[in-house]
């Protein structure tokens, strides 16, 4: 059987070129999606993914109408295999069932991988040459050293607490316990 899923980002669009396409093709149930691709929460994917049967075919209309990135397309379509389930788009004539469209697929999948090791790569280097120029990375820190002085002072007082003295600071606690990681003994 094949499963269609349709989706337009917002509510003014309209799917219909999609459900024209997706029947066109064959598919004996479609299901039509209105959300943003970036979305997690996705009811009509969970539904579809739920519905679909070993055997089965789920069908889009384009790719990016399934997943919004490369890597959440591979893993939403190796999910599909792994339960086998078949998967098919339109648009760029990939077809899962058959070897040449696992073929495409998994060339697609290696681009993605290349895609992510060069990021990660140019994040690397762009880290270490601001290291290499002094920059350090991070957040400024909430605290300067006359405030964890005013700190240590504080909590040197047995009568306040490490609430009041990080309200008093105008910080949360959870920030002054990482500034002074043994309360009171710092």
């Amino acid at each position: 059987m094949l499963v269609g899923y349709a989706r337009v980002s917002t509510q003014d669009q309209n799917p219909d070129l999609q459900l024209d396409a997706l029947r066109a093709a064959g598919c004996e149930r479609v299901f039509v999606e209105k959300a943003s691709g970036a979305q997690r929460d996705r009811p009509e994917l969970s539904a579809v993914l739920s519905f679909i049967r070993p055997g089965d075919s789920l069908v889009v209309w384009k790719l990016d109408r399934l997943a919004r990135s490369m890597k959440q397309l591979i893993e939403t379509v190796e999910g599909l295999e792994a339960k086998g389930i078949g998967f098919r788009s339109l648009t760029e004539a990939i077809d899962t069932t058959t070897a040449g469209g696992r073929l495409v697929f998994h060339i697609f999948g290696a681009l993605a991988e290349f895609e992510r090791s060069i990021i990660r790569e140019r994040t690397r280097a762009g880290l270490d040459a601001a290291r290499a120029r002094g920059r350090k990375g991070g957040r400024p820190s909430k605290l300067k050293e006359e405030d964890l002085r005013a700190a240590r002072a504080l909590l040197a007082d047995a009568s306040i607490t490490v609430e009041e003295a990080a309200k008093r600071l105008k910080v949360s606690p959870a920030t002054l316990y990482r500034h002074l990681p043994g309360g009171r003994t710092a």
